[in-house]
C-alpha cells in the first residue's frame, strides 16, 4: 500500500491531535509535521514536500487565504484539504478561486474527513454540504445573468444524471432504466468526460444548475 505524507496546519493543538489520531488509524497516512503558523508550515514544506496539507486558513494570527497560495509556490505537487471554521461566503469564494478543490467545515464528521483526504490525494474535488450550497447559489446567480448553453448530453445521459443526482447508485440506476450496470458505468464515464468533471458532487451541481433535478430538491 502506498503511503502518503501529511502535514497538519492548524493553530489549535486539540485540532491537530484529533486529526493525527484520525489519520493515524489508516496505514496509508504518515504525519510528517504539525505546524501552528504559516512560517512553520513553509519551512516544513521545503524539507518534507508533503503529499497533503490539512489547513484552516481562517486563523488571522497564524494562517490566511494567502497561506494556501504559498503552499503551491513552495510545493506545487502538494494537495490541499481545507478544514475550516469559516462560514463567510466572501472568504470561501476567495479560497476556492485560489484553486482549492476540497473544503470541509469543522462540523463535518470523521468519516467525511477520511473520504475527503482520500479524494483530495487522487486529485478529485470534495466539498461538504455547506460549501455545495454556496456553490449552488453562485451557479443559479450566474444562470440569471447569461443564457444557458444547450446541454451536451443525450436523453439517456440526462436520465442517468437525474437519477445520480437523486442519490441512486449504479445498480439502482440500471434497474430503473432496464440497463446493465456496465452500461450505466460507461454512460457515467462519458458524461464525466463531456462535462469535464471528476466527482459525484460536481455532477449534482451540474444537474441542479441546469434545472434537471430542481423539482426534487
Amino acid at each position: 500500500m502506498k503511503q502518503y505524507s501529511v502535514l497538519l496546519a492548524d493553530e489549535q493543538p486539540l485540532v491537530r491531535l484529533a486529526l493525527r489520531q484520525l489519520l493515524g488509524q489508516k496505514e496509508q497516512y504518515l504525519i510528517v509535521a504539525e505546524v501552528c503558523n504559516e512560517e512553520e508550515m513553509i519551512a516544513s514544506l521545503r524539507v518534507n514536500k508533503a503529499d497533503l496539507v490539512l489547513i484552516d486558513y481562517s486563523q488571522s494570527e497564524s494562517f490566511r487565504p494567502s497561506s494556501i497560495a504559498k503552499i503551491k509556490t513552495v510545493s506545487p505537487h502538494t494537495q490541499v484539504l481545507v478544514i475550516s471554521a469559516d462560514t463567510r461566503k466572501d472568504s470561501i469564494a476567495q479560497v476556492l478561486e485560489l484553486g482549492v478543490t476540497s473544503f470541509l467545515t469543522k462540523t463535518c464528521g470523521l468519516g467525511e474527513i477520511l473520504e475527503a483526504a482520500q479524494a483530495t490525494l487522487k486529485g478529485d474535488k470534495f466539498f461538504c454540504s455547506r460549501v455545495i450550497d454556496f456553490l449552488l447559489e453562485k451557479s443559479f446567480a450566474k444562470e440569471t445573468e447569461v443564457n444557458c448553453a444547450p446541454t451536451p448530453l443525450s436523453a439517456r445521459e440526462i436520465q442517468i444524471v437525474q437519477l445520480s443526482a437523486k442519490g441512486l447508485i449504479a445498480k439502482e440506476i440500471a434497474d430503473t432504466l432496464n440497463l446493465s450496470t456496465h452500461t450505466v458505468y460507461t454512460h457515467r464515464k462519458n458524461i464525466m468526460k463531456k462535462l469535464q468533471i471528476s466527482s459525484s458532487s460536481e455532477l449534482v451541481l451540474y444537474a441542479v444548475s441546469k434545472g434537471l433535478v430542481q423539482n426534487e430538491i
